[in-house]
């Protein structure tokens, strides 16, 4: 006999307005396990997860906690009923110090309640560091979270969680910004917690990651559940059609015939050194040098800490005119001074930060949409709505991005659309060179064939794309070329036909020669 759930959804249901997006959806989640929620973006898991963490507050149905009904009012109750949700978009408030985030509300307190206990507060802190093997010190846990990576700032996140003493934890894409050594640490912690009987809800749109940590799965599609299977019992086809209703197509371009004729190079880089604008550093690329035709992908493989972000921000004029060497697009020499000057010059930069750097989540999706190609929109300095909407509607229906009125704020759409905006905002600028930067982080399968096939129709058209991911099976699935940064250094370079997983990994970990010791792969 099964022991009582920890915590159990019983036919929830929400609507917002007209529009239904959960309709009867039950499951539970046992001490001790980690249950998968898994779905495209659009499916539902967000919307049950706020209901859960009380954001959403008027729904259908019933949430049991260790066999009690509960209904919380605001987020706190469900904080103090031991429930901690982190979210894929994070919750910490950047400009307090990483020990007043990991306490916020649920700060010691001493004199009763009336002072703040900073002493029982940094040692709480410490403490919390420790167990989840994250190497600040006093001093750093006194500085606003915005001065950490994104890797240090997700462990903060669950130390915040482990504060609140939770037993049901919610991870929503949590590994988005990790790279290897720091997911292994991550799931060596989550093992912990299920030794400590945490019941925890993991969201991810990663197979391999779904099926190492997975004890059940749960889908949900289009609002409604679809089926729950322990995840020794749901192979990977069986998940696929679950969460898409489809079988699916792969968009592989050498399956799909797709390659660069030989042509003029459309981007030409020539000795290009991008400074590390930290004092007393090294450049963060140095003589990189590189040419991508039209028509072509080139993959950009490092590990992490490599330089190819950087590379991708001194391409775009992110760092002004402090890069030096030599870059031709489409034969003419261009500085990349600015990205005003660039976009004019017909380059675009996805970042890897879609709400950090990618979208204004407040405005709609056709103010988005036109807002890196304002000037051809406001002749004069003036506003033209009427042309502003007819664009965004043409990209809204070309790209197939659901649930997209122009008019309606794009911080309401699923990952996936949201992605989908950000490249229509490029694409609305005319590029000739793309740079993409994790164009499918924190997307569904679906919706990430639907992105490989866009890479393909625009390559088709002529476009030059260099590609940076992190995933390293969908480097090799989009790339006609993948070349490797070691340190900021050119590494080497495999054509398709000759690009393993292995060599690759080889040349990021600088195995050509003796380069030091290795960094965590990304």
């Amino acid at each position: 006999m099964q022991p009582r759930p920890l915590l159990e959804f019983k036919k929830i249901g929400k609507s917002f307005g007209p529009n239904r997006v959960l309709a009867d959806v039950s499951f539970d989640l046992r001490a001790g396990e980690v249950h998968v929620l898994a779905g495209e973006n659009g499916a539902g898991k967000s919307t049950l997860i706020k209901i859960l963490a009380g954001i959403h507050t008027d729904y259908e149905g019933t949430i049991e906690l260790a066999g009690r009904p509960v209904r919380f009012a605001r987020p706190v109750d469900a904080n103090h009923h031991g429930i901690s949700v982190i979210h894929q978009e994070m919750s910490l408030v950047e400009a307090m110090s990483a020990a007043d985030n990991i306490h916020l509300g649920r700060e010691p307190a001493r004199w009763g309640g009336w002072w703040l206990d900073r002493s029982a507060q940094l040692g709480h802190a410490l403490g919390l560091c420790r167990q989840l093997d994250l190497e600040l010190s006093a001093e750093d846990l006194a500085c606003p979270v915005e001065r950490f990576p994104m890797s240090v700032r997700n462990r903060i996140e669950i130390a915040k969680a482990l504060a609140f003493d939770a037993r049901v934890i919610v991870m929503d894409e949590p590994t988005g910004a990790l790279n290897a050594a720091e997911v292994a640490k991550l799931f060596a912690l989550i093992e912990a917690l299920k030794g400590r009987g945490c019941g925890i809800i993991y969201i991810s749109h990663k197979m391999e990651e779904i099926y190492r940590i997975a004890d059940r799965i749960t889908v949900l599609r289009d609002g409604r559940w679809i089926g729950t299977a322990d995840a020794k019992d749901c192979p990977e086809t069986t998940l696929i059609q679950w969460m898409i209703g489809r079988d699916l197509a792969r968009q592989s371009r050498a399956a799909a015939g797709m390659a660069a004729a030989p042509a003029a190079p459309r981007l030409a880089v020539e000795r290009l050194t991008v400074p590390d604008l930290r004092p007393g550093r090294p450049p963060a690329i140095a003589d990189f040098s590189i040419k991508v035709a039209p028509g072509e992908i080139v993959g950009m493989a490092g590990l992490q800490g490599s330089g190819s972000t950087e590379l991708f921000q001194g391409l775009f004029g992110v760092h002004g005119a402090a890069c030096r060497g030599e870059v031709r697009i489409d034969g003419r020499p261009f500085r990349p001074e600015s990205p005003a000057a660039s976009i004019r010059r017909g380059l675009a930069y996805l970042t890897g930060d879609r709400q950090g750097t990618g979208l204004v989540a407040d405005l709609s999706v056709e103010n988005n949409v036109c807002l890196a190609a304002l000037p051809r929109h406001s002749p004069g300095g003036i506003l033209r709505p009427r042309r502003e909407r007819a664009q965004a509607s043409r990209h809204v229906a070309a790209l197939s991005i659901r649930g997209a009125s122009p008019d309606r704020p794009v911080g309401v759409l699923s990952g996936g659309n949201q992605q989908k905006v950000v490249m229509a905002k490029w694409l609305e600028t005319r590029p000739g060179v793309m740079l993409l930067e994790e164009p499918t982080r924190g997307v569904d399968i679906g919706a990430k064939q639907e992105i490989y096939a866009l890479l393909n129709q625009w390559t088709a058209q002529g476009m030059a794309i260099l590609l940076i991911s992190t995933e390293l099976p969908e480097l090799l699935l989009l790339s006609d070329r993948i070349v490797v940064l070691h340190r900021g250094r050119l590494a080497a370079e495999f054509a398709r036909a000759e690009a393993t997983p292995e060599k690759i990994l080889a040349a990021a970990m600088g195995a050509a020669g003796d380069r030091g010791e290795p960094e965590a792969v990304a």
